[in-house]
């Protein structure tokens, strides 16, 4: 009984030391973040700033002609979206997503250089 006490309490500190240094290697140590809140900090960071550039760059003054405006507002909100969709790339995980994301990226560039030749059209 005693011997299999013994085993039963290595098996224990085996196991607990696995876990510790496997913690540690994902940065789960005494005192460290998770990397998965580094990685969302990150991922929260970039979409609010790609929020804030697209809010910012929508906000026009108004030219009177409905066309130009139209365009002028939606190429910042199309970056954005792309903006939004690289975060995801960089930071997402789920390939139903990942693949939305990618298709956004072109979707989305396509229709912004369309805007500008439509622009240029009208100078």
């Amino acid at each position: 009984m005693r011997n299999f006490l013994i085993a039963l309490a290595g098996i224990a500190c085996a196991a607990f030391a696995a876990n510790a240094q496997q913690e540690m290697q994902h940065g789960h140590g005494p005192g460290a973040r998770p990397a998965g809140d580094a990685r969302n900090a990150s991922f929260q960071r970039d979409m609010a700033e790609a929020m804030r550039r697209m809010d910012e760059g929508m906000m026009i003054r108004p030219s009177g002609n409905v066309d130009r405006d139209f365009a002028a507002m939606m190429i910042p909100h199309h970056q954005g979206a792309i903006d939004m969709a690289k975060a995801e790339l960089q930071f997402g995980h789920d390939p139903v997503l990942r693949r939305l994301a990618q298709g956004i990226i072109v979707e989305q560039q396509q229709e912004i250089e369309l805007m500008h030749r439509q622009l240029k059209k009208e100078k």
